[in-house]
Formats: C-alpha cells, sequence, structure tokens
C-alpha cells in the first residue's frame, strides 16, 4: 500500500480563485479519497479552451475558488472503500465524461452522457456534496470531475479509465477531451460515410480531430475553414483536401454560397469547432439538401442561442450535437491507446503536441494557446 494511502497529501495546484484573474500557483491539501473515489497522482495535462472559457467567466457552471483541468493521466495513488477496478500503480486517463455502466443513460446505449455524477460535477463537488481539496484554510471546488491541474486529485471511479502503462502519459492525456471529442464527433457522432463530402469550421485541437476521422473514413473531399492562413499546413497534415479562409473570400461571396458552389449543393457532413453561434447557423445552411448533417462540438458562451429559417430542416438537413465525440471513456478509450502503441492508429497523436510548458509556467502555456499557433500544449505537473 502507498505510504501515503489514508493521509492528506500537500502537493502544488493552479487555483483559480476568481474568474477573469490569472491562475495561482498554491499549496493544497487534498484528502484522501472516500467510499467510490480514486486520489490519482497528474503527471501530465494537457490546455483546452473550455479551462479557459470557464476561467473566462463565462461558463455559466463555474464555480470559484476552483482547481480547473481536464484532460489529464496520471497514476492511481490511492483508492477509496468499495473501489475494485482500479488499484495503485494503475496508468489512468480522468474521464470528464464519466462512465458508470449503470444509470440509464449508459444501459441504453444510445448515448455517452452518463447521469452517475453529472449532477455534482457541474456543483464543483464530489458525488456526497463535499469537496476533497483545501487552500490557506479554504476549501477548493472540483471542476468536471477531474481537477488535473493539481498534482493530485480525487475523482469518482466512474471518472477514470485504466490504460496501457507502456503507452507515454504526456500524449494520452489528450485523449481525454479534444482529440476523441473531434475524432469521436466524426467516426461516432456523425458515422460520415466513405467517398462522402466533410466541412470543418474551426480548426483548432477538435477540428484537426475532426479532420483525421473524416479523412479515416475515406471521404472524398475535406474542406478546413479557418480565419487564420497559418493552420491550412496543419489542417493538410491531417486530411484535409481544402482550406478557405473565409475572409479572404470575393465580398459578394458568403462562406455558405462558396461551399455550395463547390460541392454541388452543399456538404453531407459539417462541424463547427468554434463555440460561435453564427459560424453553426453558416454550418448547418451549408449542408445539402434532404441528407446533409450538421454536427456542434463548439461550446458557445452563457446565454448564447442558435437560429436558422424552420425551411433549412424542413427540407432535410439535420443539426446535432456532440459531447466527447460520442465516445464512452471506460469502454472505448483503452482500444485506441492500444492502437496507439502498437502503431496502428488512424490518430496521430504526436503530432498533436506542439507545446510544452510546467505547473509552475502554466500561465505561459494558456499564452501559447490563445496565441493561436499551438495545437496542444501540454503540462508536466512534476515541475
Amino acid at each position: 500500500m502507498s505510504s501515503t494511502a489514508g493521509k492528506t497529501i500537500t502537493c502544488k495546484a493552479a487555483v483559480a480563485w476568481e474568474a477573469s484573474k490569472p491562475l495561482s500557483i498554491e499549496d493544497v491539501e487534498v484528502e484522501p479519497p472516500r467510499a467510490g473515489e480514486v486520489r490519482v497522482k497528474v503527471t501530465y495535462t494537457g490546455l483546452c479552451h473550455t479551462d479557459y472559457y470557464t476561467l473566462s467567466g463565462n461558463d455559466p457552471e463555474g464555480a470559484f475558488p476552483s482547481i480547473l483541468g481536464h484532460e489529464g493521466a496520471g497514476f492511481v495513488e490511492s483508492v477509496g472503500e468499495g473501489v475494485t477496478e482500479f488499484k495503485e500503480g494503475d496508468s489512468v486517463i480522468l474521464l470528464y465524461t464519466a462512465e458508470c455502466k449503470q444509470c440509464k443513460f449508459c444501459k441504453s446505449g444510445k448515448t455517452n452522457l452518463c447521469q452517475s455524477v453529472r449532477a455534482t460535477s457541474g456543483q464543483g463537488v464530489m458525488p456526497d456534496k463535499t469537496v476533497r481539496f483545501k487552500c490557506k484554510g479554504q476549501e477548493i471546488k472540483h471542476f468536471m470531475g477531474t481537477s488535473s491541474f493539481s498534482q493530485y486529485t480525487v475523482v469518482s471511479q466512474y471518472s477514470l479509465v485504466a490504460v496501457d502503462p507502456k503507452a507515454p502519459q504526456e500524449k494520452t492525456c489528450l485523449l481525454g477531451c479534444g482529440v476523441t471529442t473531434g475524432f469521436g464527433a466524426a467516426t461516432h457522432t456523425a458515422n460520415i460515410s466513405q467517398g462522402s463530402t466533410v466541412a470543418v469550421f474551426g480548426i483548432g485541437c477538435v477540428g484537426l480531430a475532426v479532420l483525421e476521422g473524416a479523412k479515416s473514413r475515406k471521404a472524398s473531399r475535406i474542406i478546413a475553414i479557418d480565419t487564420n492562413d497559418k493552420k491550412q499546413s496543419w489542417a493538410e497534415r491531417f486530411g484535409a483536401t481544402d482550406f478557405i479562409n473565409p475572409t479572404k473570400l470575393d465580398g459578394k461571396q458568403t462562406i455558405v454560397e462558396k461551399l455550395v458552389e463547390l460541392t454541388d449543393g452543399g456538404l453531407d457532413y459539417t462541424f463547427d469547432c468554434t463555440g460561435n453561434t453564427d459560424v453553426m447557423r453558416q454550418a448547418l445552411e451549408a449542408c445539402h439538401k434532404g441528407w446533409g448533417v450538421s454536427t456542434i462540438i463548439g461550446v458557445a458562451a452563457a446565454g448564447k442561442e442558435i437560429s436558422t429559417r424552420p425551411f433549412q430542416l424542413v427540407t432535410g438537413r439535420k443539426w446535432q450535437g456532440s459531447a466527447f465525440g460520442g465516445v464512452k471513456g471506460k469502454s472505448e478509450l483503452p482500444a485506441m491507446v492500444d492502437a496507439y502503441t502498437n502503431g496502428t492508429s488512424p490518430i496521430q497523436l504526436d503530432a498533436y503536441v506542439t507545446h510544452h510548458a510546467t505547473l509552475t509556467d502554466i500561465e505561459t502555456g494558456f499564452a501559447k494557446m490563445k496565441e493561436g499557433e499551438c495545437i496542444r500544449c501540454v503540462v508536466d505537473m512534476s515541475k
């Protein structure tokens, strides 16, 4: 048994004391896991726009003070009462989208939206409605059931999955959100068919993963759309056959008109990875009449609503959303990791990591992310 099992651990964490303020590196106390919980030593975490979105104060579920982070990997340090699925030393990926295999959502076979911990994780607390973090005598909220910006975190037994220990955690952490979300949206939610046409709006980490998903399904034409020309080379590397900067079109032509012109009436599949509700509408209206399907992945700011003319839907287009790419974390991530380690994965996981940072320098990592030249910055939590 771990020498720290059953004891409170003091470690470093990036604490978000309040919205729109820089993260602060603090000594935090992490309590032992209670029944049905697991304490994890976090080794690496990716920086995702969702973390920054919550820190900005635009997230209606944002709770402060809190420890953000949801794209983490590490090792099991200890387990709470009743936990049999995990043991000390297991290599794990944290899951912001849990999988209990017991709730009606899991049993339905229709969705990955497990509800076992959803209500409490949205409130920043554990399933028993308490927290495991303290700093300067104050309770600190959890985030998305994971809080990977701490060197140690406590999660529900439903919010992590054990994977091949040979796989490097500085890469597998990315499967905890962005890469899986995009690739799964293409291969699970939309279920792209061979020979189809695809357009992806927003070429960040998630958008690139959608491109890879479309390529793996042998789409005939894959159009990447972004206002940053520097992303063209990325898009082409990950599977795009075309790249369009909508700000550089002829002033008389909209992006929807351009896409309809290029694809003889519209796309079979489109994806919004921007979170911009105007772009969401463009993605829908660029779909082909009768069968085009548009999938929303990007998270819009609080209070935003989407709109279109009902005629767009009456004439056969479909609008849908995707969370974590429709992927079930416990059931599917181990095989995705195995494919990566044995060299058979269609996902270029290593290529997503363009920048690195340390925990003490995490704000620099966020700055790189916001500059628009970073796919994913991975944080080494040991430094």
